[in-house]
């Protein structure tokens, strides 16, 4: 768990808070994913009627030139990310923060 050892027992406010938290905690990267790695960051859905996760914890599964396609763990499937979309830096999560992440209450489910 180690960097995140600290914050788990903190995690007993809402998302945006526990979202916070987390994000204080990781490294910001680029904007721009590596496949096969795992990153949390803030995201606001462009398409009309849907529902979106706004702080999305995912896979890097691929990357193009409108924006990247990632395992979303708390939807539990691929979901399509817009690079104008996305509100904030991508936080690397590591192979071995992946387990403590998944059990985190950061997911922000919303409608646009």
């Amino acid at each position: 768990m180690g960097r995140l050892q600290s914050i788990v027992p903190q995690m007993v406010g809402g998302p945006d808070y526990n979202m916070s938290l987390l994000l204080r905690t990781l490294t910001p990267i680029t904007i721009v994913p590596r496949p096969d790695k795992y990153y949390v960051f803030i995201y606001k859905a462009k398409t009309p009627n849907i529902q979106y996760d706004q702080h999305p914890f995912i896979s890097c599964l691929n990357t193009y030139k409108w924006g990247f396609t990632g395992f979303n763990f708390h939807w539990n499937e691929p979901r399509k990310y817009t690079w104008k979309e996305v509100l904030s830096n991508l936080y690397e999560v590591t192979e071995d923060e992946v387990e403590t992440v998944k059990g985190l209450p950061i997911a922000k489910f919303k409608s646009t």
